[in-house]
């Protein structure tokens, strides 16, 4: 079983997500916001580093998959956008989890089949194919689908392998056969 942890980044608020993995199945296991309410950018992501080294510390994934950066309504913002997912992986490098990095477009396409798929459309999908009893918040969610698409990736990269066992190690794919 593979626990991995999901990351919707934001400079002000960010969502985790956390799911276990066996086989083809996902099973939820938890998902929040985490609200950066300092004022200064600085304290902002040492908030956002502290909170996720104390769910990795919590929950022990074993892999991190993270939003990448996307061009938002300005320059600036998309610069804060980065650095607050690059305090997001400094926390995972500190644990030693591979983090895997996928685009909101690949994101949305591996949970809701289209990559163009609007914020109300990827909430009921993860609560439909995490079998929850409500859609969770709308950044809790994001950062869901994130997990949801590295395990979908993660399977696709396996069976193209040929049965293979694939794991992300500091950046890179290994693939080992299976000796079941």
């Amino acid at each position: 079983m593979t626990r991995i942890l999901g990351i919707d980044p934001g400079s002000r608020k960010t969502g985790y997500g956390i799911i276990d993995v066996q086989r083809s199945n996902a099973r939820y296991i938890a998902s929040g916001t985490i609200r950066l309410t300092a004022d200064s950018l600085p304290e902002r992501l040492k908030m956002l580093f502290d909170a996720i080294s104390q769910i990795t510390q919590q929950y022990a994934p074993k892999e991190m998959a993270i939003e990448e950066v996307f061009m938002a309504k300005s320059a600036g913002s998309a610069l804060k956008l980065g650095q607050a997912r690059g305090a997001a992986i400094v926390a995972a490098a500190q644990a030693d989890l591979p983090v895997a990095e996928y685009a909101a477009r690949k994101v949305k396409q591996a949970v809701v089949g289209n990559g163009a798929a609007d914020k109300l459309q990827m909430q009921h999908m993860v609560k439909t194919l995490l079998q929850l009893p409500s859609a969770p918040r709308e950044d809790a969610a994001d950062a869901l689908a994130v997990a949801l698409c590295h395990m979908h990736t993660m399977q696709t990269l396996i069976h193209t392998a040929g049965g293979a066992r694939g794991r992300f190690r500091r950046g890179r794919l290994t693939i080992q056969p299976l000796s079941d």
